[in-house]
């Protein structure tokens, strides 16, 4: 018996399909199976399950469940909950690995998988081995057991613990996503005063989609921030693992400046300690972790390739553009958008200032969103690498971490291929709009020379 998985729904970070399309019930099984058989050869036997609230993960986990019982583990399941709920319990219940159901930020009808093995990231080479040995039919046999953990209140409780004190008026945005019961939770223990909207998991995402890298999804705490008068907001994404934020002037903060922020309590806890922020991360970042005494480290976009360099570089802290923020000081080293909101507020009370008055004291840059443009998949990293040689042969530095990103005297850019769909990614910065202009054009013009048009 074995299995073939679709290329496609084999990403970078973890698995990821379209339900009904390339991902369904036999792969969760299989994928269960393969996974099973990984966590057997490296001498483990215990796995926890969680999944989210999408329509179409409780038909997933049942399969991937029945996969992992079938390889000869046995399983412990957490129900609904944010992916660094299943973090937690696989740091904390003595098992030897997590995977969570889960389509995180994707369109309601996508879903997948996420996992982790001997508390490490499970990703690129891990991933496409799980299709190798269901392909082979290499799997594990035995007969696991199937046990239940409610870990909320075990989880809420440890968020709480970091909490450092200060009375704020907050707004909180689940989007109907899996964040919702420990957000809940969450904040009828906080001090303070706290609003929540859409806190009940729905995986229609009826209200708007819970993705707080996309500035209208914020447009709900936004309105709500400024009727109630509140001192700032907080979003999740669908699986709770990324944050967003608002000032009290309805502001947006980006997840580059919130790690700005996040970094000052770590930083006089940890003096001279390294920070690691991912190659879109606004200069200023950098700029601010060596004020503060820190060490900047740029590494590589992606989840589970931030937390493998927090490792190689021992850093307490770490923090992306799309709002994912690890911690390692205090915490497991994973990301997790509730434990960021929680040391957000702490950072604010230790500031001595209102979160709206930080965010005016950030540097006053312009910036582009991510810029993402179709590309021919089988051209995507070809561009890159053909854009890198001839900047290279002109004698131009390039920082070539995860794509290339150029410094000029007008700011930055930076062109990069995704890891987890078909475009290539830019982004650029600059001190006023004619420098991000041209460097906007520079980035048209390395492009053109590739035959690639941005759109």
């Amino acid at each position: 018996m074995s299995h073939v998985l679709s290329p496609a729904i084999l990403r970078e970070y973890d698995v990821r399909g379209t339900v009904g399309r390339n991902l369904g019930a036999p792969d969760a099984m299989a994928i269960g199976r393969s996974f099973a058989t990984r966590v057997r050869a490296a001498g483990g036997r215990r796995v926890a399950v969680g999944r989210d609230g999408r329509l179409s993960s409780p038909e997933l986990e049942a399969a991937l469940v029945a996969g992992l019982v079938a390889g000869g583990v046995d399983v412990v399941r957490i129900g609904i909950g944010p992916t660094p709920m299943l973090y937690y319990a696989e740091a904390t219940l003595g098992v030897d690995a997590g995977i969570h159901v889960t389509g995180s930020h994707n369109p309601r009808d996508d879903n997948g998988f996420k996992m982790v093995l001997g508390h490490r990231s499970f990703y690129g080479a891990d991933v496409q081995d799980l299709a190798r040995i269901a392909a082979a039919g290499a799997w594990s046999e035995g007969a696991g057991s199937i046990a239940d953990a409610d870990v909320l209140d075990a989880y809420v409780a440890r968020l709480l613990a970091g909490h450092g004190g200060g009375h704020y008026r907050i707004g909180w945005d689940c989007g109907n996503g899996a964040a919702g019961p420990a957000v809940e939770a969450l904040t009828a223990l906080l001090p303070g005063e706290h609003h929540t909207l859409y806190t009940q998991v729905d995986g229609r995402f009826p209200n708007h989609h819970p993705d707080p890298t996309e500035e209208h999804n914020l447009a709900d705490l936004k309105a709500l921030v400024r009727r109630e008068g509140l001192d700032f907001g907080i979003a999740f994404d669908g699986d709770g693992d990324r944050i967003g934020a608002v000032d009290g002037a309805g502001r947006v903060l980006w997840g580059d400046q919130l790690l700005s922020l996040l970094i000052a309590p770590v930083l006089a806890d940890l003096p001279g300690a390294t920070v690691v922020a991912d190659v879109k991360s606004s200069q200023f970042v950098f700029d601010r972790i060596a004020a503060l005494g820190g060490t900047p480290v740029m590494g590589a976009t992606g989840h589970s390739l931030m937390k493998e360099a927090m490792l190689a570089h021992h850093a307490p802290i770490a923090g992306e553009l799309s709002g994912h923020i690890f911690f390692a000081h205090d915490w497991y080293g994973f990301d997790d958008a509730l434990h960021a909101a929680v040391q957000l507020i702490r950072a604010v009370h230790l500031s001595g200032r209102s979160l709206t008055q930080l965010r005016d004291a950030m540097p006053p840059l312009v910036n582009t969103p991510d810029l993402r443009f179709p590309v021919d998949p089988a051209r995507k990293f070809a561009v890159i690498d053909e854009v890198r040689a001839r900047l290279e042969a002109a004698g131009t530095p390039v920082i070539a971490i995860d794509g290339v990103r150029v410094t000029t005297p007008q700011g930055w850019w930076l062109l990069r291929a995704s890891n987890t769909q078909d475009v290539l990614t830019a982004r650029a910065e600059a001190a006023d709009q004619v420098g991000l202009d041209a460097l906007l054009a520079a980035i048209d013009a390395a492009l053109a020379a590739s035959g690639v048009t941005r759109d």
